[in-house]
């Protein structure tokens, strides 16, 4: 009995020995599994981190994280996820958190871009000369490149006709003149024998009939003497018709400025205004040098950053090596279908003293939100 328990219970440890307890199996996979399980991890995380450096870090950083996924990648021990991810986070979050200059924030916010274009310059105040009467030119006083002042004579014609014609109306001026004087005379005497014949007849010492008779001369001579006014008053402005006549034979400038193209010379027979049509019949042309400005031509495409105000740089080719400023100051309402481009007038500040009309300029105009906002306070400031 003793000898049957004695083996049942050696039998019972034996078989305890060799049972499998859930205790045995490990949480963590064999060191084989692992092994496989480890360069999985590295190529995941390779991918993420390529991925976050790409979206947030600058181009100089990529050469350091790349150093460090290559060692990462080589090294035995297993890299855990929430390191990998900690500098990753923390380089965006540094870069996010770093605050841009003004300057920069501004140029990122509001960015600008130049239009460039080219033209002429140009003179506005330009007048063609011609002869408001036909006549042979006798003295030319000006020459090509001067300097002249409003009201200065130019040049004079010589024109008998015309002179001839006021003499004329000088010495119809003074018959006229003579025929008033006579009938006044007779007005007077027609006046003093109406008085006298009124009185007589009065007293009844006068017929009806040579009162009417007087009061009729006196009516005739007031008449005749109404008349002699009107043909004086006509020889005065034949006199005056007659001057300015003669007077415009000396062809005065219009404008101040500079003879920039004469035309006229001694011996020329020039035709009146009425006849020349042409610009080329004129017999000079005056510009103010003083206000010159340039029309540039821009691109249509470009007409939406059109605006008066807006800045920017000239220089011309005559003199590249003396930029100045320009402002757009008209914007030209019609586009040319031919060219597809809209004219810009442009003011000048501070350009070369030598400039001249028809001088080739090259344009350069500073377009974009910041510049509109800047020029537009001044607008309002102004």
């Amino acid at each position: 009995m003793n000898t049957t328990s004695e083996h049942d219970r050696d039998l019972a440890a034996k078989l305890r020995s060799l049972s499998i307890e859930p205790a045995a199996f490990k949480a963590e996979p064999p060191a084989r599994v692992r092994r496989r399980v480890i360069p999985g991890a590295k190529v995941a995380f390779a991918a993420t981190a390529s991925l976050a450096v790409v979206l947030f870090y600058p181009p100089e950083a990529l050469e350091r994280i790349e150093t460090m996924l290559a060692g990462f990648a080589n090294s035995g021990p297993t890299i855990s996820v929430r390191e990998a991810e900690a500098p990753a986070e923390g380089g965006a979050a540094a870069e996010h958190g770093r605050a841009l200059p003004a300057d920069e924030a501004a140029s990122s916010a509001l960015p600008t871009r130049e239009v460039t274009s080219s033209g002429y310059v140009v003179a506005p105040d330009i007048s063609t000369v011609f002869s408001k009467y036909g006549g042979r030119i006798v003295a030319v006083e000006v020459e090509a490149g001067g300097r002249v002042a409003a009201g200065q004579v130019l040049l004079r014609l010589d024109d008998a006709g015309a002179r001839f014609t006021l003499q004329g109306a000088e010495i119809a001026r003074q018959s006229a003149g003579l025929a008033l004087a006579a009938k006044t005379i007779e007005l007077a005497q027609a006046r003093s024998s109406l008085t006298r014949t009124e009185r007589l007849a009065g007293r009844d010492a006068m017929s009806a009939q040579t009162l009417e008779e007087a009061r009729t001369m006196f009516d005739t001579a007031e008449n005749a003497a109404l008349q002699a006014r009107q043909d004086v008053a006509k020889a005065d402005l034949d006199i005056e018709r007659a001057r300015e006549q003669v007077d415009a034979l000396a062809v005065r400038a219009p404008i101040s400025g500079t003879v920039t193209r004469l035309t006229a010379h001694v011996g020329d027979t020039v035709l009146s205004r009425e006849d020349s049509v042409r610009e080329n019949e004129s017999l000079l042309a005056i510009a103010d040098m003083t206000n010159m400005v340039i029309d540039a031509d821009v691109a249509e495409a470009n007409i939406a950053q059109m605006r008066p105000g807006l800045r920017g740089e000239a220089v011309l080719d005559g003199f590249p090596d003396q930029p100045f400023a320009v402002e757009v100051s008209k914007i030209a309402p019609m586009i040319s279908r031919e060219k597809g481009t809209v004219t810009l007038r442009l003011s000048l500040s501070s350009p070369p003293p030598d400039m001249r009309p028809a001088m080739v300029a090259r344009i350069r105009l500073v377009v974009g939100e910041a510049g509109y906002t800047t020029d537009h306070q001044q607008g309002a400031e102004r």
